[in-house]
């Protein structure tokens, strides 16, 4: 039979998995941005790459 542990070892699970992940941390960038958070220090809370959150801080960012 297919048990929970069979579905948590599937790619589509593992995929969507990390999905939320990504989702969750964008907004976390977005929250600490708004709070006045350096990019610096949000890649260091959040034990990102700088560069993961410079490029999520532009996506955010509205177009001039």
């Amino acid at each position: 039979m297919f048990g929970l542990d069979d579905l948590r070892q599937t790619r589509l699970y593992q995929e969507a998995k990390e999905e939320g992940r990504e989702e969750a941390k964008t907004e976390a960038i977005a929250s600490l941005l708004a709070l006045g958070l350096s990019i610096e220090q949000i890649a260091t809370a959040l034990q990102l790459e700088l560069t993961k959150v410079q490029e999520t801080a532009a996506k955010l960012s509205p177009p001039n």
